[in-house]
């Protein structure tokens, strides 16, 4: 038994499926262990215990279900991964526990037991309220074994429902809390079903399908109104030492320093002469909230939804704020990021003026090949080879200032054109 497994145990634990990896690290490190040999007392009833135990191995069983009826015997049969025993509080036990088989335990000591109340699932100590917003956004609530649940904060992006990077945001969080902490995405694949609504929460329902010495699967549900609206299927593993090479090559592109964000950009083009005035008018009027996500453009121009461009495009991106320090979280944060400005680039090269459109997203992957941080910056690089069949299609690459390549993506989504009335002369006779 070393350090390592206890941690990949104790991330399988579902009492402990709320814990930032922080703190499994620290309660790996804290718990002791413990024999009991079949038949031998784990604790007595009026005893008081030594904190709380986690079954590492064996069977134990609360004495007075020895003789009860054969189908609730289970309902008294404590397995691995079970716990029991006293956490924060001192009280005694209620009952005896006895080992059923040989039994090994690991226990918490109740002085360490502070830490099964942490501040928020990515941080022992920082609140929701004093994280960034990306961190409150992607937040999910604990509520039962495998199940979450995730709200729309009043200012996170809405764009008239649920934002898409949100429902894959919250939906990896959820079946990262369900996966050991030595264990990391490295690729997802969504469905967008339905609109999601705004106002109500959404239901996380995570599916164990796997769980591996190395890998670990996935299957997360989001449901709204006892509908499914969404679903993420995900692969984690546990990071190992293999063949290394990379043949895609970072664009040279201006360092983020050089360039305007997006408030900056929006003040300049209020007042700049060379756009239409009815568009600068347009721009002025529309209530702006900044994004969580701080975004600059590697090649500002004076192109408006209204006019064609290339089908690609390169900005730079970061989360607003200083992150709590989970791999997990950065790999949700650039999830979610990843589709506030993607799929939109197939639309590109078909803009005008008249053109009004509907575009939905169908489907979204994403494969994750190194560690980063996603409040450093990060060069999203996107281009749309194809649109057919009322459907458009873009692929992208998302760099480290080192130029190492750490995220490959790709989306489709349903592109529609929406047909203009033309108002023809009517006589008056």
């Amino acid at each position: 038994m070393n350090a390592e497994s206890v941690i990949e145990f104790l991330g399988l634990v579902p009492l402990l499926q709320k814990l930032p990896s922080c703190s499994l690290k620290k309660i790996a490190q804290l718990v002791t262990v413990k024999h009991y040999e079949k038949g031998k007392y784990v604790i007595r009833e009026g005893e008081i215990g030594e904190g709380l135990y986690f079954i590492w191995e064996g069977e134990a069983q609360v004495s007075g279900s020895f003789h009860c009826e054969e189908d609730l015997r289970a309902d008294f049969q404590l397995k691995r991964y079970d716990c029991f025993g006293d956490g924060i509080s001192v009280s005694v036990q209620q009952s005896n526990v006895i080992a059923f088989t040989k039994l090994t335990c690991l226990i918490l000591p109740r002085e360490h037991c502070i830490l099964l109340r942490p501040k928020s699932i990515w941080s022992a100590d920082k609140p929701p309220g004093t994280c960034s917003l990306v961190e409150n956004i992607l937040h999910v609530e604990p509520i039962e074994v495998n199940l979450f649940q995730g709200i729309t904060l009043p200012d996170a992006p809405k764009f008239g429902k649920v934002f898409g990077g949100q429902f894959v945001g919250q939906a990896l969080a959820a079946a990262s809390k369900t996966v050991d902490c030595l264990k990391f995405v490295h690729s997802l694949h969504a469905s967008f079903l339905l609109v999601g609504d705004f106002d109500i929460p959404i239901g996380y329902n995570v599916h164990r399908m796997r769980d591996g010495k190395s890998f670990a699967t996935r299957r997360v549900e989001a449901i709204q109104k006892g509908i499914v609206v969404f679903t993420l299927f995900a692969s984690f593993q546990k990071e190992e030492q293999g063949f290394d090479h990379q043949d895609v090559t970072m664009p040279l592109v201006a360092e983020p320093e050089m360039l305007l964000s997006m408030e900056e950009l929006r003040e300049r083009r209020l007042t700049d002469p060379r756009l239409p005035r009815t568009y600068r008018n347009k721009v002025a009027g529309m209530n702006f909230i900044p994004w969580p996500i701080e975004i600059k453009f590697c090649e500002p121009n004076t192109n408006t939804k209204q006019t064609k461009s290339p089908p690609s495009l390169r900005y730079w991106l970061r989360a607003r704020g200083k992150l709590s320090d989970g791999q997990a979280l950065h790999r949700c944060v650039a999830a979610y990021a990843s589709d506030l400005i993607f799929f939109q680039v197939s639309l590109n090269p078909h803009r005008t003026r008249s053109l009004k459109t509907a575009a939905v997203s169908l489907d979204h992957s994403m494969w994750f090949h190194r560690s980063f941080r996603a409040d450093d910056w990060i060069l999203f690089s996107i281009t749309s080879p194809v649109a057919h069949n009322a459907r458009g299609f873009v692929s992208g690459h998302m760099f480290n200032r080192k130029g190492e390549l750490i995220v490959s993506l790709t989306q489709e989504g349903l592109l529609r054109e929406i047909p203009t009335l033309k108002q023809t002369a009517t006589s008056k006779l």
